[in-house]
């Protein structure tokens, strides 16, 4: 029987700004996201059979696309009025699903979003060897956007999250790892790439290196926000809402922050169950792991984090001029640390 999930109570901000629902970011950005998948889609295109399918497959399996929409709402908020923000956020999203393919390998995941991971239908050779192609794409198309900037800031970006891709190996089946290790592993993996794409919207449109930083900033705390919400959510979420199972991090020998809080202000005996499960993985101790996160506020503590995180993207913003594309790019904040899934 898998484990039932904790309770978990959204955090709620107060806001200024009338807040626009994920819906109606998309909607927004709708016009934008077809020619992007348009974009995608022709990209996508190899003679090799087995690359256009897996390709597809992952590409099209449901995400949120929150890079690329990410990229086009900063773009849009300084003005911009030609055509390569589609082509970048085409670009940000096969480099996020290359680090998806190469993940699913690492961590030997069968499931994602619900559907079967492309390692577990194609095998992990095939999936490791289109996530390079992949990779590859995108810098094709970033030398074809001729812009040395971009290049600089997007192999910044996937050697850092390829960095933080071995942090995470080598702190994984360690309970020792600390909240500073855990957080530099989640700026490196996961939020670099938030961090790029808003940045890339500031640099299309030609403005300041402080424009370009503070965009950069909201791109960082946003990513780590969303991190951190998705770390609650593997110990608190409905297995079909979340697309995979509760629990799937420490099963996977993981020690993401709810754990490190829970074996901080645990008992003694509650941090060794912790420890021992983080060392040979699985969930044999998952029901007492589970009390043990509740008892101690590990939940309530981490989405503080998150909402911290998210407060500082918020304020990243106050130069940024006031229209629609920033409002939404304020809802998004709101949404990473409100979101269920």
């Amino acid at each position: 029987m898998r484990p039932r999930p904790l309770a978990f109570t959204a955090v709620c901000h107060t806001c200024p700004y009338p807040l626009m629902s994920i819906d109606e970011i998309y909607r927004l950005v709708a016009p934008d996201m077809e020619q992007v998948n348009n974009c995608i889609q022709a990209r996508l295109h190899s003679e090799v059979a087995l690359i256009d399918q897996i390709g597809a497959y992952i590409v099209n399996s449901g995400g949120k696309r929150l890079r690329p929409i990410i990229h086009l709402l900063a773009t849009r908020a300084y003005g911009y009025q030609d055509n390569q923000h589609i082509d970048l956020a085409a670009i940000i999203e096969f480099i996020h699903t290359a680090t998806l393919l190469h993940d699913d390998v690492v961590d030997g995941s069968q499931l994602r979003r619900g559907e079967a991971t492309a390692n577990n239908l194609w095998g992990n050779e095939a999936s490791v060897l289109v996530g390079d192609f992949l990779y590859s794409r995108a810098f094709q198309m970033m030398v074809e956007i001729g812009r040395m900037k971009v290049m600089d800031i997007m192999a910044d970006a996937t050697n850092t999250i390829a960095e933080g891709e071995v942090l995470q190996l080598l702190n994984c089946h360690d309970p020792d790892t600390t909240e500073a290790r855990y957080l530099e592993v989640i700026h490196s993996k996961t939020a670099k790439l938030f961090e790029s794409a808003a940045r890339l919207g500031a640099v299309l449109n030609g403005r300041s290196e402080a424009d370009e930083q503070a965009m950069a900033d909201f791109g960082m705390h946003l990513g780590c926000a969303f991190q951190l919400v998705d770390d609650v959510l593997d110990y608190t979420a409905d297995s079909n809402a979340l697309g995979k199972n509760v629990g799937d991090d420490l099963a996977e020998g993981k020690p993401t922050l709810p754990l490190i809080h829970a074996m901080r202000h645990g008992t003694p005996e509650q941090a060794a169950i912790i420890r021992t499960s983080i060392e040979v993985g699985g969930l044999d101790q998952i029901d007492v792991i589970l009390q043990t996160i509740e008892s101690t506020g590990a939940i309530d503590y981490t989405a503080r984090c998150a909402e911290t995180e998210a407060d500082k993207a918020i304020e990243t913003l106050g130069n940024v001029p006031e229209s629609e594309y920033k409002t939404a790019l304020i809802a998004l904040a709101h949404f990473a640390v409100n979101r269920n899934y």
